[in-house]
């Protein structure tokens, strides 16, 4: 018995000497190696729930940053955009105005009391903390539910693109640049949120394939919670399998999703370009927004001398009031512009310069100051570009105040032989413009004012010029510097070699405005109207046929001058039924519109405007 008790005693020391042992071995190989454990065990030891929020937590911050990247991003090219296209209107300017002409007078005076002369700086802030909040949301919500915050950004388009349509300095050319910011923003934020879930996947999603492949790996690792087997034991050459080591480069599983490898830095960089191409932009826009900013604030300031000869009075019945029908006058904001100028030319009055050179006499330069000087005309006048179709609105009338070109070349003296004008934008566009067309009795002007106003800049501010009678490609310069006497067979302009008539006059045309083409009306009398010119020449008459039917002559108002458009009604005692109706003009001069449809190249388009509507009870 006793040697029994004995040997029981030694086994239980021999065990717990052997326990000892195998104590510090682990001790010993936990000092050697695998030190990634102990942060995994950690880790593992919250709850899932808890990882699950973190991880949204993070996703959420990240996907905001996306958001700000991409609107912002977005903002910021609208503003370059329309510093080229639309200098004195931009989405965020346009925003800025409509709030502050829309707030109560009782907050404007607090603003004022509160911010002084920096209550516009004030604004602007406002304004950007409230883009910036709208960005970072919208990233949260696509984030969460696609496609949500999509419309969060489409719905800040439609806001701005009502701001722009609200401005009364509005230009055609501003119109699109909301709508650009708006497209651009969506699909920045949708990309970068694509690249975002690679990275961090909702739970429920397929993850990206490191993080797949890293908690893979990671299953192999028991829970903390499980007792590691110490049954056998353990020498130094062999380590315990029992709680293997990480794979090299495998993060457990929590870690992968904050570091996923190549897709977090596909994510980054993504971020990154696009906040990289939102600076550039930004230095851009600043430039050339400051600089539109300086030449606008001159013109503003700009004060136009009164006309030694002014226009003639509009004659008493020359504008009809018809629902539809175009202004008798163009307002400036409804004005059509075409140009080949990429970005809208600014100039310094202060610096602008006209130089007469060439087959003349004398050469000339004139200064801002000395033009004003002269004994300004001012004449209705209307242009069109030779790029109207027929029945388009690449057309307009408007008063205009300038320096008969006449007087000018009469100073310089063009020499014999001389049977053209070569005009240069400050851009370096050309116009060829016939030697007559310039020295003869009709307005040709170096114009200073429009609809009496100063020019605005996308007219040409501050000169430019207007020739009665031909189309825009071969007189309208705009921002002109310069005027070379020449001859067509020396010196080409620029629509010359590219398709384009060397001579364009203006041919005798017609429209109808309303009813629109397409539209529904009511049977009974219906009353069609529209518009008719031949620009120095004048309109005698205008005619109107149903379906192929006679001829019946409208009302024509008595136009302002020959050189402007008339307008003109007819009504048309019509049942219910489909109708086509076509209009033609007559010059004074008894030329007749041509009836013949052909295109705009290379001098301009032909054919009667003719226009389907629809005869309902």
């Amino acid at each position: 018995m006793s040697s029994g008790v004995g040997l029981d005693g030694q086994g239980k020391e021999m065990d717990e000497t052997l326990a000892g042992k195998d104590q510090e071995q682990g001790r010993t190989q936990g000092q050697r190696g695998w030190t990634r454990q102990p942060r995994v065990r950690q880790q593992r030891t919250q709850q899932p729930h808890t990882r699950q929020q973190r991880r949204q937590q993070r996703r959420d911050l990240w996907a905001a940053g996306a958001g700000l990247v991409a609107v912002g991003t977005a903002v910021v090219l609208g503003e370059l955009a329309a510093s080229l296209v639309s200098p004195t209107v931009s989405p965020v300017t346009a925003v800025g105005g409509a709030v502050i002409d829309t707030v109560p007078p009782g907050v404007k005076e607090w603003v004022i009391s509160v911010f002084g002369t920096a209550d516009k700086v004030a604004l602007l802030a406002g304004m950007v903390l409230v883009i910036a909040a709208l960005a970072a949301l919208s990233g949260v919500l696509e984030v969460r539910r696609r496609f949500a915050g999509v419309i969060l950004i489409a719905v800040f388009g439609a806001v701005g693109l009502v701001a722009v349509l609200s401005r009364a300095d509005l230009t055609a050319n501003a119109i699109p640049v909301p709508v650009l910011v708006a497209l651009v923003g969506i699909a920045l934020l949708r990309w970068l949120i694509r690249k975002l879930l690679e990275w961090q996947p909702v739970a429920g999603d397929a993850p990206a394939p490191e993080t797949a492949q890293s908690e893979a790996a990671d299953t192999s690792q028991p829970a903390a919670s499980e007792a590691p087997d110490t049954s056998r034991p353990a020498s130094p050459e062999a380590p315990d399998t029992s709680q293997p080591a990480s794979p090299e480069g495998v993060q457990p599983a929590d870690a992968t999703v904050d570091d996923a490898g190549p897709a977090r830095r596909r994510f980054l960089l993504a971020l990154g370009g696009t906040a990289a191409v939102a600076a550039v932009a930004g230095v851009l826009a600043s430039t050339l927004r400051g600089a539109a900013a300086v030449v606008s604030d001159v013109r503003s300031k700009l004060v136009l001398p009164k006309p030694a000869a002014p226009a003639p009075p509009v004659p008493a019945g020359a504008e009809i009031r018809l629902d539809g029908l175009s202004p008798l006058v163009t307002p400036n904001r409804e004005f059509y512009r075409i140009d080949t100028a990429l970005r809208v030319p600014l100039v310094d009055p202060e610096e602008w310069t006209l130089k007469v050179t060439g087959l003349v006499e004398r050469e000339i330069e004139l200064d801002f100051a000395t033009l004003l000087a002269k004994p300004l005309t001012e004449r209705h006048v209307t242009i069109a570009c030779v790029s109207n179709e027929v029945g388009g609105d690449l057309i307009g009338n408007a008063r205009w105040l300038g320096w008969p070109v006449r007087e000018l070349l009469s100073m310089a003296g063009p020499k014999a032989g001389a049977d053209m004008v070569l005009s240069r934008s400050t851009d370096g566009w050309t116009a060829g413009t016939p030697l007559e067309a310039l020295t003869d009795s009709r307005d040709a002007l170096l114009v200073v004012g429009m609809n009496g106003e100063p020019l605005p800049l996308e007219h040409g501010f501050p000169v430019r010029l207007i020739v009665p009678g031909l189309y825009g490609y071969v007189s309208a310069t705009k921002w002109v510097t310069e005027l070379k006497v020449t001859r067509y067979a020396d010196d080409v302009a620029y629509w010359t070699p590219r398709g384009w008539s060397e001579r364009g006059p203006i041919k005798t045309s017609s429209r109808i405005d309303v009813p629109r083409d397409g539209s529904g009306v009511t049977a009974g009398p219906v009353v069609f109207g529209g518009v008719a010119w031949a620009q120095h020449t004048g309109i005698g008459k205008v005619e109107v046929r149903v379906n192929g039917g006679d001829w019946r002559q409208a009302e024509l108002a008595p136009g302002i001058s020959k050189d402007t458009w008339y307008q003109w009604k007819l009504a048309l005692a019509l049942t219910p039924g489909r109708y086509e109706v076509q209009v033609r003009a007559t010059a004074l001069d008894g030329v007749p519109q041509v009836e013949e449809s052909t295109p705009v190249a290379p001098n301009g388009a032909t054919g009667y405007h003719t226009v389907r509507v629809e005869v309902k009870s």
